[in-house]
């Protein structure tokens, strides 16, 4: 998957990275946030796909994409923590910024990663907007069976340290601290776009309505029939870059 590295704090993470052909400065960045894998190989939410969604942005609308593999996944050093996990998005917005010289980053993302893009933008005001796709109101499931989930983790190949929460309480204590409906709020005016199947069975639908009410003026769309995984839905996609494009219109008019 990866092509490209980037740092986080004291950690080297892989990524994928795609530039528009003939580039040059200032271009619009946008950070493609996957989900947490599923299983062994990652299941549906594999990130295997997305160097192709983000080759397709760079491709057909001109932008700087990266896809980061955050702690604990193929290629990247480190262990998997939902906060760490946040700090490794914004430091891949940092990379656009500073490396590849991009003029604004927009954050979106699928599943967990949905949920961080929202997360990550209400915490840096450099990202001028965000998306989730599929995206969790909160990790307050998570946060009730932390062991379940660090088994889990483990099991999808995220956690690399046998040792590794060398602190559980911290490790659990930044599940709770993490939500998108808390931070959809404090995103707001910069705009939201909030994607949700209703079928989804393993977020609920009524998540996606608590992260767009509580933005104020989030743009909702529920997609008939669609599961979880909106990845490999090409009405979620057509939704999403669209949205792109008009955020970098809006942009440009400033």
């Amino acid at each position: 998957m990866s092509n490209h590295t980037y740092r986080s704090g004291e950690l080297t993470l892989a990524a994928h990275l795609e530039r528009p052909s003939g580039s040059g400065r200032d271009l619009p960045g946008v950070v493609v946030c996957h989900g947490f894998p599923t299983g062994e190989g990652g299941g549906a939410n594999s990130p295997s796909t997305f160097p192709e969604l983000a080759a397709r942005i760079a491709r057909e609308m001109g932008w700087v994409a990266i896809v980061p593999s955050p702690r604990g996944m193929p290629g990247s050093e480190g262990s998997f923590s939902l906060d760490g996990w946040l700090e490794d998005v914004i430091a891949a917005v940092d990379h656009l910024f500073a490396e590849q010289r991009v003029g604004v980053v927009l954050t979106a993302g699928f599943g967990t990663g949905g949920a961080l893009a929202v997360c990550a933008a209400a915490a840096d005001e450099r990202i001028c907007g965000a998306a989730t796709l599929a995206g969790p109101a909160d990790f307050s499931d998570w946060a009730a069976n932390p062991r379940r989930l660090l088994l889990h983790a483990r099991q999808a190949g995220v956690i690399n340290e046998g040792s590794h929460p060398a602190d559980f309480d911290q490790w659990v204590s930044g599940l709770g601290g993490i939500s998108a409906e808390h931070s959809a709020d404090a995103l707001a005016p910069r705009p939201l776009l909030v994607v949700h199947g209703t079928d989804d069975d393993i977020v609920p639908p009524l998540d996606a309505r608590a992260v767009a009410a509580a933005h104020g003026a989030g743009d909702l769309r529920m997609i008939n029939r669609a599961g979880h995984h909106l990845r490999h839905d090409p009405r979620a996609i057509a939704i999403l870059l669209g949205w792109l494009d008009r955020q970098r219109r809006l942009v440009t008019a400033d």
